[in-house]
């Protein structure tokens, strides 16, 4: 990752460069890049550590404001210049309109000094110009008019290609749209779920110990034992996070296992289940009864699965290397709960992952559909008689969400059941009673998820 900086002293601005040189060639996912660079320079301070994040999250997220900007200001425009210099000028511009606590005379000063490090003296005035051009005009800037051209006002206010705008506009009205764009870019906290045994002594013991390091915590509305938790510096730091008192998980996991209306001895199975999130879950549900099966498709996945078995102790839940395309016949009418949580396009995670809305195309999302419909015909043979099916899925696409339902239910013996028994008020609406519930960022505290409960016919 900074195989240019040996001998050289660490520079972060250095190192958030070659992050969004990483992350805008397709060869990374940005959250992996930003913890493996962290996780690398741990030893640097609080933070500095912070300000390279912030600075490479919030440059992916603002990008294509930024290079809007950039296209009002420079003759050469984004994408014919040179990656470096199209890089340092991005994270620069983002630190110009975006972070008080940097004056701009110093964001252009260490654009320039960037541009020489990296060899580019003679386009050193040209970054120059560009940034200095842009702190002194940045209240004068113009942008899209949202009465005259609502779409590029959408993309360009809140970042988002035009045709993901496009595709929400044609399926939800503009101001939940705006709302969903607002909420995406809104600061997430961690979600963390208690230990559903923990007394409440435990429990309250471990709040105040969080809130001794600075941490910000507060109870979520839908789960009695799910909390979000800002300003943490660490997952492993957690108080009870390596006693298995804890685990992170978001929000719309935990109500993957709350609407599968888990009893004991279930047995449970969990097709594409890396990290492990919910089928812990359901193992703490279990409580040490029945049996939870956690299934992935690489020995890298499983592992994953394994040390979160491993922190917790549990011992009613076995990881599993398995494709969840290939049939085994010895699992048939096996589950008498099958989570169907499958690969999606990831629409409803953005503001978590910033890039996948660059990486998104709509020929993508035609053959993740194929795909789940592929996976559904073969796991829905695993559920008994009488036996529950959630399909879940992190995105707001309909197509692979209520369409995919839709398309389930006629293909195979299953009907929907209602979610009401199992929600708290506030998220009970007319398609939970269904049997379906498609959470929105900006609309519900939760990223954007899809789930539905589908009950197997007995025949």
């Amino acid at each position: 990752m900074a195989e240019g900086l040996k001998g050289t002293k660490l520079n972060s601005r250095e190192l958030i460069m070659e992050m969004l040189l990483e992350i805008t060639s397709g060869r990374e996912y940005s959250h992996i890049v930003i913890r493996n660079v962290l996780d690398k320079y741990d030893y640097l301070k609080t933070e500095e550590k912070a300000f390279m994040k912030r600075v490479c999250e919030g440059t992916l997220e603002r990008m294509i404001q930024i290079d809007y900007v950039l296209n009002q200001f420079s003759n050469t425009k984004v994408n014919k210049m040179k990656p470096v210099i199209r890089t340092i000028l991005r994270m620069s511009v983002y630190q110009i309109l975006y972070m008080d606590a940097v004056p701009d005379s110093a964001a252009c000063n260490e654009a320039v000094k960037l541009a020489e490090r990296k060899k580019f003296h003679q386009l050193k005035g040209f970054v120059n110009g560009v940034l200095r051009n842009i702190a002194r005009q940045k209240e004068q800037i113009t942008y899209p008019a949202k009465a005259r051209e609502i779409v590029p006002y959408l993309s360009v206010t809140y970042s988002m290609p035009e045709w993901i705008v496009e595709k929400w506009l044609q399926e939800y009205d503009g101001d939940t749209v705006e709302k969903i764009l607002q909420g995406l870019l809104k600061e997430h906290g961690m979600s963390i779920r208690m230990d559903e045994t923990l007394s409440v002594e435990e429990k309250q013991q471990l709040l105040e110990q969080m809130k001794q390091q600075g941490i910000q915590v507060e109870q979520h509305p839908y789960l009695p034992y799910a909390y979000t938790l800002k300003k943490v510096e660490g997952v492993s730091h957690l108080p009870g996070f390596g006693e298995g008192k804890l685990t992170i998980q978001d929000i719309s996991s935990m109500l993957v296992c709350e609407v599968a209306g888990i009893q004991r001895e279930d047995k449970i199975l969990d097709v594409c289940a890396a990290p492990g999130g919910k089928s812990i879950h359901a193992a703490c549900k279990l409580r040490g009864t029945g049996m939870v099966y956690a299934r992935d498709l690489t020995d890298y996945k499983v592992a994953l699965i394994q040390q979160n078995i491993d922190r917790m102790a549990y011992e009613n839940i076995r990881a599993e290397v398995a494709d969840a395309l290939v049939h085994q016949t010895e699992y048939d009418n096996y589950a008498d709960i099958l989570y169907a949580d499958l690969p999606c396009s990831g629409l409803g995670v953005m503001g978590k992952k910033r890039d996948i809305k660059y990486r998104v195309t709509p020929e993508s999302l035609q053959d993740i559909t194929k795909l789940q419909q592929s996976i559904l015909h073969m796991v829905q043979n695993y559920v008994k008689p009488g036996g529950t099916l959630i399909y879940s899925t992190c995105t707001i696409n309909r197509a692979e969400n209520e369409k995919m339902v839709e398309w389930f239910t006629a293909q195979y013996p299953f009907h929907l059941e209602s979610l009401d028994p199992f929600l708290t008020k506030e998220i009970q609406s007319e398609t939970t009673a269904k049997g379906y519930l498609q959470l929105l960022p900006g609309v519900h505290e939760t990223d954007g998820f899809f789930l539905a409960r589908l009950k197997r016919n007995v025949e």
